[in-house]
């Protein structure tokens, strides 16, 4: 049985809604304000400033979604009732635009007669040929993240309206799901300069890998923990809400507790961590607070949210527990790659780093080379110096 008229409508339909949301909210970060902050120096050696306006845009979609719901929460069914219509260009636009970026970049850069930073066109479309490429001033990688999570976040809505409209009233689970996303989401818009700082921002080239996660990965998959609650009719338990809270709290504290006093740093080396003055290895290597027992609790502490509310979709679907376990393959690829371009960078200040937060996410979790064998004594850790990079 072929596929019928009305899914081409809804396709083509979708292929005209997606670019036009996107083109909202590249219009929204031309025209909003929001302060100017300067990135650090990245590899290119091309330090830029970057407009901050995210968390107005985001603010806007807030209240354009409530008056929505207020007036007519049947209306904001539509992206649940046209997700794989919907899905279909988002890959549409991110092949189209990972295409883009490809071919735009070879032609700047083999006009400064510079690499483009892949071996072979394949790579170079995957990973990106330029690091921050720019449309009428707009960082791309920086707004990217704008559709990403706002997308997230009308995605999820939209299932919510969905159960609403069905049963007339929202469950507990589904509550309970939408408040920590919903805090997850305004949080990372509040603290978007911290963005600037990201591995990310500074070293990742724009290509298919970033694009297709930011406009496809992101707003589709992770919520489908949402897609699971819209029918998941038994009530929340005392126990299940006693386990998530304090879990997401936990996880929250400590994600963006990492990364607030890793940017304060980055920032001031004379700022306090815990009460006390910051401390590092040879002046660049943080090992106050959270940065002192672990090398990347910001990764623990973002696996324990989606923990959290991914466990309030109970034993009903095996689906969205895919999330967690495609996070945990990520993060942990992700933090054995940031400890080989540490050491590779820092040599023997890592070494010296790796005996004081002996493990990357969980303890025991790094392997008995890094700090099982016995080494000359680790430096000791004195206040940071002014004029240091302190990154990683």
């Amino acid at each position: 049985m072929g596929i019928s008229l009305g899914w081409w409508s809804a396709v083509a339909f979708a292929c005209v809604l997606v670019p036009a949301f996107v083109g909202v909210l590249f219009a929204g970060s031309l025209l909003l304000p929001g302060p100017v902050r300067r990135g650090p120096v990245p590899e290119d050696g091309g330090r830029k400033s970057h407009r901050l306006d995210g968390l107005v845009l985001f603010g806007l979609a807030l209240i354009v979604t409530v008056a929505v719901w207020s007036l007519r929460p049947g209306a904001l069914v539509y992206v649940a009732d046209r997700s794989p219509a919907l899905f279909v260009a988002a890959n549409v636009l991110a092949f189209a635009a990972s295409g883009a970026l490809y071919a735009t970049g070879r032609r700047r850069c083999a006009g400064a007669g510079q690499g483009s930073g892949a071996t072979t066109p394949l790579r170079q479309w995957f990973l990106g040929t330029e690091l921050s490429p720019r449309l009428a001033g707009v960082d791309l990688k920086l707004f990217s993240y704008r559709p990403s999570l706002i997308g997230l976040f009308l995605c999820n809505i939209s299932w919510a309206a969905a159960q609403y409209v069905d049963r007339g009233e929202l469950g507990g689970r589904m509550i309970l799901y939408q408040a920590m996303v919903l805090l997850y989401v305004a949080n990372y818009f509040q603290f978007e300069y911290g963005m600037l700082h990201t591995w990310d921002i500074k070293a990742e080239r724009f290509g298919w890998m970033l694009v297709w996660g930011d406009f496809v990965l992101v707003p589709f998959f992770y919520s489908l923990p949402a897609r699971t609650l819209r029918g998941a009719d038994a009530p929340l338990p005392w126990w299940l809400a006693a386990l998530a809270i304090p879990l997401f709290a936990g996880g929250f504290w400590m994600f963006r507790g990492a990364n607030g006093q890793k940017h304060r740093f980055k920032e001031d080396r004379h700022t306090r961590i815990w009460g006390r003055p910051a401390r590092a290895i040879g002046g660049r290597l943080l090992v106050s607070g959270f940065w002192g027992i672990g090398r990347k609790l910001n990764y623990t502490g973002e696996l324990m949210m989606y923990t959290a509310w991914t466990a309030l979709c109970g034993g009903r679907s095996w689906l969205p527990y895919t999330v967690l376990f495609w996070l945990a393959g990520l993060f942990v690829h992700r933090a054995w790659r940031d400890d080989r371009y540490c050491r590779e960078k820092y040599g023997p200040l890592w070494t010296a780093y790796c005996r004081t937060a002996t493990f990357r996410m969980v303890p025991f979790d790094s392997p008995r080379g890094v700090h099982g064998r016995r080494r000359p004594p680790t430096p000791r850790a004195l206040p940071a110096k002014e004029g240091t990079h302190g990154d990683r």
